[in-house]
This record gives C-alpha cells, sequence and structure tokens, in this order.
C-alpha cells in the first residue's frame, strides 16, 4: 500500500504558538518553579502526554487557592479562558502566560462589543466548550448558545437587535442555515464584516479559517485515497467537523486517536491510504500511525 499523511493537516499556528509557549516556560522555569496550564493545552491526549513528560502540570481554577503566593505560573490555553480567570489569579498571587489564540480573543472582543450596545447576543457553539465559557464570561453569561436552527428559533427574542457569532472550531454550512433561517425573520443580516454599522441585526462569522480552509481540501485528499485514517483527540470540536467531511467524500474513513485502535480489514484491498487530523493532531504521531500503516 502506498500510504501518505495530508499536506494540510497538522497544528493550525493557533496550537503550534500555544505549545511553544509552553516548551518556552518549560525551559525557562526548569530549575525554578512548576510551570501549569489551566485545563487540557490542546484536545489531543498525546501531545497532553509529550508535554507533561516535559514538566507540563494541569491545573483547574479550583487549584488556585492551593498554589496561591507560591510562586507559580499558569498558562491560559488557546481556548482561552473569562475575565473571572484572571480575576482569580490576581487574588492568589499567580503569574499568568496568557497564550489564547488572537483568533478566540479577537472573537472575545468583538462579543463584549456588541453586549456593551445593548445586542443580545447568539453564538453557534457547544455551551460547555472551554472556548464558549470563555466568551460566555465577557458577556456576563448573558448570551444564547445554540446548535441547530432549531435551537435557534426557539430561544432568540426576535424583536431584539441581534448579533450572531461562532465558536470558531464549529461547522460553517450549520451556521449558514441558521444564519438564513435568521434572515427571513430579524430585519437585516451583514455578515463577516468588522465594520460598525448600526444595523437591527449583525451575523459575525467567527468561524477559523484554518478550520474551514482545510474542509474542500480534505475532501479532495479523502476522495483521493481508498482508505482515510483521521487521527485525533474525541474531544476535539474541529476533528469532529474535518472527520465528517472526509467521511463524506469517503465511506472508508475511520477515525482513531490511538494506534491500538487501527484494524486490519480496514485496508483490505486497499492500494492507497491517506492519513489526516485535526487542527490539534500533531505531526509526529500521524508519522507513528504512518509507519504502524506501512508496515502491514
Amino acid at each position: 500500500m502506498k500510504v501518505t499523511i495530508d499536506q494540510h493537516s497538522g497544528f493550525c499556528w493557533g496550537v503550534v504558538r500555544t505549545v511553544q509557549i509552553a516548551e518556552d516556560q518549560l525551559v525557562k522555569e526548569r530549575t525554578e518553579r512548576n510551570v501549569y496550564v489551566l485545563g487540557h493545552i490542546i484536545h489531543n491526549p498525546k501531545e497532553i502526554e509529550r508535554l507533561e513528560a516535559k514538566g507540563l502540570k494541569t491545573v483547574s481554577v479550583d487549584d488556585f487557592d492551593s498554589l496561591a503566593h507560591r510562586g507559580a505560573k499558569v498558562i491560559i490555553r488557546a481556548h482561552g479562558e473569562p475575565p473571572s480567570t484572571y480575576r482569580k489569579a490576581w487574588e492568589c498571587g499567580i503569574e499568568i502566560v496568557d497564550a489564547t489564540c488572537p483568533v478566540v480573543t479577537k472573537l472575545q472582543e468583538r462579543v463584549r462589543k456588541f453586549y456593551d450596545q445593548g445586542y443580545q447576543v447568539v453564538v453557534f457553539g457547544k455551551k460547555d466548550h472551554a472556548e464558549v465559557l470563555g466568551v460566555r464570561g465577557v458577556c456576563n453569561d448573558e448570551c444564547i448558545v445554540i446548535k441547530n436552527v432549531d435551537e435557534a428559533l426557539a430561544q432568540i427574542d426576535l424583536a431584539r437587535k441581534t448579533v450572531l457569532f461562532s465558536q470558531t472550531t464549529m461547522d460553517r454550512p450549520t451556521f449558514q442555515a441558521i444564519r438564513d433561517a435568521l434572515q427571513v425573520r430579524i430585519k437585516e443580516l451583514i455578515v463577516d464584516t468588522m465594520e460598525e454599522i448600526a444595523t437591527e441585526f449583525h451575523a459575525k462569522d467567527t468561524i477559523c479559517g484554518q478550520v474551514s480552509g482545510r474542509e474542500h481540501l480534505l475532501a479532495a485528499y479523502a476522495a483521493a485515497n481508498d482508505v482515510i485514517i483521521f487521527v485525533a483527540g474525541r474531544a476535539s470540536s474541529n476533528g469532529k467537523v474535518l472527520y465528517d467531511v472526509a467521511k463524506a467524500a469517503n465511506p472508508r474513513t475511520y477515525f482513531i486517536e490511538d494506534i491500538s485502535e487501527l484494524k486490519d480489514e480496514w485496508f483490505e484491498g486497499a492500494e492507497t491510504v491517506g492519513i489526516s487530523g485535526a487542527t490539534s493532531t500533531p505531526q509526529w504521531f500521524m508519522e507513528e500511525v504512518k509507519k504502524v500503516i506501512s508496515d502491514k
């Protein structure tokens, strides 16, 4: 079999930045103090294990009291955090290293701006996803989080001026369906603009281009191979989105988080096997998957 790795897969620049910040801090503080990260640094267990082996410790906000005034350094991961986390860290004398993805930071800034202007804030996303928790925090949790058109129509006050945002790793087709459903019910819709236009309805397409930009490339790659092995952490939102894209283009697409999940019958009669992954899937792990498959 010919086994290849999708050249457009692997870490997005936001994840590369976050992991590099963590590694830099681990080197800098190796002999002085512990380095912690608030929550799993990315949604990939293999990369988490690699960084933990280098000394990175994972904590929660509930652990801040035990770290208080001990000179602890805590990294804010790419998903971002609500303002309450920063306040708690300051109260506990914890140094924060902010590795929030700039795309997420921009999303938070835009949500806060429209919330302060009295808009009804609607977010297409997962209510308890780490990124959405941060977004909820910048508007005092006074926003509506929805996952589909039905939830949008059931929960949104159509009489209010409204701004629609998206979690950065959600799928664009569903966002567009929600936008279209609201467009006929709310006076005006503006999509994907940073201009501050005083309209009754705004839709901000904040889906990360690092995710949506890979979709058509992944579909073509999946269709060009007999079998696709999609490698990602099961907690990865963009992993689910991209896996569905690959599966739609090639029914012989299989999702794995660990090499032990590979099954010999998946490769029966296959001449070409492609390996792809989420924006949080490390290149080194896809290389390991490739080696195992190539040795079959």
